[in-house]
């Protein structure tokens, strides 16, 4: 299990100084050393600081913000690329220029040793490499910063593929996520801008999401409920998964030796049928979200292969979406909306749908919705990629300060990918008129006897239930009120930026005033020839004078440095 801890003032200047001066010089080296300053780190970790800012390289304005937190973002290594991608579908916390931009993030890193391999596949399934398997392949089929892939053979002479965890990354983890913390809650504490995105929720959301992909039990068992899932439908294969080689940070399952479905040469060697291939694909996942409401999350081309009879192959489950029946059902009522161009509806079904702090303006939304579908759907329904569609409508939610779900996003971009794979293999292919009968479906499964009953029943059941609480509830606050135990919070927002800056202006008042006393009571010192003379001056005055004139130049560069005089 992966520990966050907050780091203390010895944590933060001894126990993780060496990562965090790595991390600054990342920071400095990509620009962004005004948000050093303003997270006012020089506070907790004086040692260090000073060196990176001597050495910082040029800085990369002519690049773009979100790009230069890429290039940051893969110079950090492992853990922060872990966090990119997990950003990259979660345009509910980062903007959405970002969201774009980490999606390029490539989590390709150099293979660690096969010794590292037989070791930790010995410690974690407490055999010996020889018993389990017949032969293991030193050579790695595919590594990553969370761990590689080997193709091996069962002693019974099935064909695996064997996922090993990389050695010592639950340590890494751990301690770029500490000083992760640290930095969001200065981010939150100081960064007004930053605030709103709430980078120590970011942080711990993160934290949740990397503990379940390091562990590979939990990859094994979303891959037996896809299966199970599909298990009569011969046009959707997923390898089996051996539980007796299986742990936490050891994965392995059935050996695919299938055609990459991005390898469009090699489909047509084979007679592939390309149109079948586009058509089964949006079907699986097509059918992972609007029925079975758990699906695929991240179907790009190398997780997608193409078995003998046109069957594809789904592989990789460490990113899977889950999303419940209400939300289908208002995403589908969305997307109704949009296709029969009706404006209002659209508006009503996008703020249902999203999340806000303050309400939307909104006539100002009604009107940018109207510019939206003007722009997108006054074409042929054959002419409109869902993929652009879906992209410049969480533009739009960005826009007015509105944020797209998770499980909303995740699948938008499932859909987009596949869509993009299908236009690969097939030029005519058409996302939308493919998912009307889904649509369709789920739209007509509202109104089923069984879903009506169901409904009904379940209303019946909350009332009775708030029937019966409600008495309870009422006596009980008449209880607290008779015991003067009941109590208000009030919550002032802001209060407390307004005390710190309070703060501030009362101590350049009195820096100022502690300034005039000296300059003054210098003056009279000087002009009374109070002894030690120097040159026939008090050298007291003189350093009455100087003692001022270095504290005013220290009130100016702190006044200068805020920006405001």
């Amino acid at each position: 299990m992966i520990s966050i801890r907050k780091i203390g003032v010895f944590g933060r200047t001894y126990r993780n100084l060496n990562r965090y001066r790595q991390i600054l010089g990342v920071f400095f080296k990509y620009g962004f050393e005004d948000i050093i300053e303003l997270l006012k780190i020089d506070q907790y970790i004086e040692i260090g600081l000073q060196v990176i800012s001597r050495n910082r390289k040029e800085r990369m304005e002519r690049l773009s913000r979100a790009v230069r937190v890429r290039m940051a973002i893969e110079e950090l290594g492992p853990t922060y690329i872990k966090l990119g991608q997990i950003l990259s579908t979660r345009p509910d916390l980062v903007p959405v220029d970002f969201v774009r931009e980490l999606a390029k993030l490539q989590d390709k890193v150099p293979s660690f040793p096969f010794s590292d391999v037989t070791r930790i596949i010995r410690d974690e399934t407490g055999q010996p490499v020889d018993s389990l398997f017949d032969y293991l392949d030193p050579e790695p089929l595919a590594s990553a910063s969370i761990g590689q892939v080997h193709r091996a053979r069962l002693k019974d002479g099935e064909e695996v593929a064997v996922k090993v965890q990389r050695p010592g990354i639950r340590k890494i983890v751990e301690v770029d996520l500490e000083i992760m913390l640290h930095l969001a809650t200065l981010a939150e504490r100081h960064i007004e801008e930053l605030a709103h995105h709430r980078p120590v929720k970011i942080v711990e959301e993160f934290a949740r999401s990397i503990e379940k992909e390091m562990n590979y039990t939990l990859e094994a068992t979303s891959m037996e409920r896809v299966a199970r899932s599909f298990l009569h439908d011969d046009t959707v294969y997923i390898p089996k998964v051996y539980r007796e080689a299986t742990t936490e940070r050891v994965l392995t399952t059935e050996f695919i030796d299938g055609v990459k479905v991005s390898l469009l040469d090699r489909l047509d060697d084979n007679g592939y049928d390309r149109k079948l291939i586009t058509r089964r694909g949006a079907d699986i996942l097509l059918t992972q979200i609007f029925e079975h409401g758990f699906f695929h999350a991240d179907p790009h081309p190398g997780n997608l292969f193409v078995l003998p009879k046109n069957v594809i192959c789904l592989l990789d489950f460490g990113m899977m979406g889950s999303v419940e029946r209400a939300t289908r059902e208002a995403f589908v009522e969305l997307v109704d909306a949009v296709v029969r161009r009706d404006e209002p509806r659209t508006t009503r079904v996008l703020l249902k749908l999203t999340l806000w702090d303050e309400e939307p303006d909104m006539r100002l939304l009604g009107k940018d919705v109207a510019d939206f579908m003007g722009e997108h759907l006054y074409r042929p329904l054959k002419d409109i990629h869902v993929g652009k569609l879906l992209q410049n409508m969480l533009e739009l939610a960005a826009q007015h300060r509105m944020r797209i779900p998770p499980e909303i996003f995740l699948m938008m971009k499932a859909i987009s990918t596949v869509e993009g794979v299908g236009l690969e293999l097939d030029p005519d292919f058409d996302m939308i008129a493919h998912a009307e009968p889904f649509i369709k479906q789920v739209k007509l499964s509202r109104f089923s006897p069984r879903r009506l009953s169901s409904d009904a029943l379940s209303i019946v059941a909350q009332y009775l239930d708030f029937i019966q609480e409600f008495p309870k509830d009422l006596l009980e606050i008449t209880r607290t009120i008779r015991q003067k135990k009941l109590t208000f919070m009030l919550e002032l927002k802001n209060m407390e930026k307004m005390l710190h800056t309070h703060d501030q202006i009362s101590n350049r008042v009195s820096f100022a005033i502690i300034i005039a006393a000296l300059i003054i009571g210098s003056a009279l010192i000087v002009i009374s020839k109070t002894p030690p003379l120097f040159y026939g001056i008090s050298l007291i005055g003189i350093i009455g004078f100087l003692a001022a004139a270095i504290m005013g130049l220290w009130l100016l560069v702190a006044i200068i440095k805020k920006g405001k005089l």
